[in-house]
């Protein structure tokens, strides 16, 4: 089989650091963390109100949305499937495929999430066991679903391809762009529109997390010593891919290259990382994209922060890359955006590419000392001019579930 190439034609992001893609560099490239200790209160139902640092979606997106639509949006749709909306809306658009008749026949929509509508499950079980109304919401199960901002984005855009999400924790976004680049690789479709998105900071799914004792009380700090945990985020990401030629046929502005894939299980423990998973998904990866030892690679980390993932991927990295991990670039966005879960491969892919099509990596946040055990050329304390071909980005999931992407410099 001949294979087809993939490229990237169109970007979209929300997050705490800003409402579009533009805002998300700038704020990550300004060294602008969005993580801030917020105040979570359970209601009268509950328990005390507590304090989490977090890195909060702020101000209104469903006004501009709704001129963007032409149409109402209202209370239908759960936080998460409203970042899904707001950046496939931004990235169809910069692909120039509003409205365009490709989007009705041999295109794919896969999106992924590792929670569903947990705004509106809480709501809807504080309704139901707290204040004991015998009713609920007509809108809860459409609104909780986890394919519901997969079917939002859909009806919005008339993609009536193969449409659908996927769950794998940590890495539900890197599958599905893995998922979407297959499905242009093999020829089932031309077009794909790829990513994540993510809503899990309430009160109640918090307290979860912070169950598992990996929650930072202050921040995160990737690769840092005295690193104690990560801090959620919420938002959402969209690429859209499609195939080279399909995408010059109607004269589409390239941004990047999808280059190779890698996926692996560590099949070894719920929440402990494996050496052996993130080395074979970062393989996987490079040797599908033909990116050899000599290859100039920006690595974004999936560096969460906490004491064991930061640990174990800095070794995976001077596993693959030998010698020339000394000098490859590596930056940890999530200590500016949090840990966006489900979403969180979709925007490190975005702020990678936005690296290197501007030649500049963001810096890594909230660094308190070099870590023996994390020895990696980390991008620290302002923005480093890169020269890089490619970038890799992992994303590597409790339960063992891992994703590495490789993208090329557009020329």
């Amino acid at each position: 089989m001949v294979r087809r190439r993939i490229v990237v034609t169109g970007l979209g992001a929300v997050s705490g650091l800003g409402a579009d893609v533009k805002a998300n560099f700038a704020a990550a490239l300004a060294g602008e963390g969005a993580i801030r200790r917020r105040s979570f209160d359970p209601g009268p139902e509950g328990p005390e109100a507590y304090e989490m640092p977090a890195a909060l979606v702020e101000g209104d997106l469903v006004a501009p949305l709704e001129t963007a639509l032409g149409r109402r949006i209202g209370a239908s749709l759960d936080p998460f499937a409203l970042f899904a909306l707001a950046s496939a809306q931004e990235a169809l658009a910069q692909a120039g495929l509003i409205g365009h008749a490709a989007l009705e026949r041999r295109t794919a929509l896969v999106l992924g999430h590792g929670f569903a509508g947990i705004h509106t499950l809480e709501a809807s079980y504080l309704r139901y066991f707290g204040r004991k109304s015998a009713r609920m919401h007509p809108l809860t199960v459409p609104k909780v679903m986890v394919s519901a901002p997969a079917s939002a984005v859909a009806m919005s855009f008339g993609i009536r391809g193969p449409v659908f999400a996927v769950s794998s924790a940590c890495a539900s976004s890197g599958h599905a762009i893995a998922q979407g680049a297959g499905f242009i690789a093999t020829g089932a479709c031309d077009l794909a529109v790829v990513g994540g998105s993510e809503a899990i900071a309430t009160p109640g799914c918090l307290k979860a997390w912070d169950g598992l004792q990996a929650m930072s009380p202050t921040a995160c700090r990737p690769f840092s010593a005295g690193r104690d945990g990560m801090a959620i985020g919420e938002g959402g990401a969209v690429l859209v891919l499609e195939e080279l030629e399909h995408a010059r046929a109607r004269g589409a502005a390239i941004l990047a290259e999808c280059a190779g894939v890698g996926l692996s299980s560590d099949a070894f423990h719920w929440t402990q990382p494996s050496l052996e998973g993130a080395v074979s998904a970062m393989t996987a990866a490079l040797a599908a994209a033909d990116l050899g030892p000599k290859a100039r690679l920006l690595v974004s980390t999936h560096g969460t922060g906490t004491l064991l993932n930061d640990r174990n991927e800095a070794a995976a990295l001077h596993a693959v890359l030998g010698d020339a991990v000394v000098d490859t670039p590596i930056i940890a966005t999530k200590s500016a955006h949090g840990h966006l879960i489900g979403a969180t491969a979709a925007l490190q892919a975005v702020l990678a590419l936005e690296a290197l099509r501007s030649g500049k990596a963001p810096p890594i946040l909230n660094h308190l000392g070099r870590d023996p055990e994390c020895d990696l050329d980390l991008v620290l304390g302002e923005p480093r001019d890169i020269f890089a071909e490619a970038a890799l980005v992992n994303a590597f999931a409790f339960g063992g579930l891992n994703a590495s992407l490789a993208f090329r410099r557009w020329e």
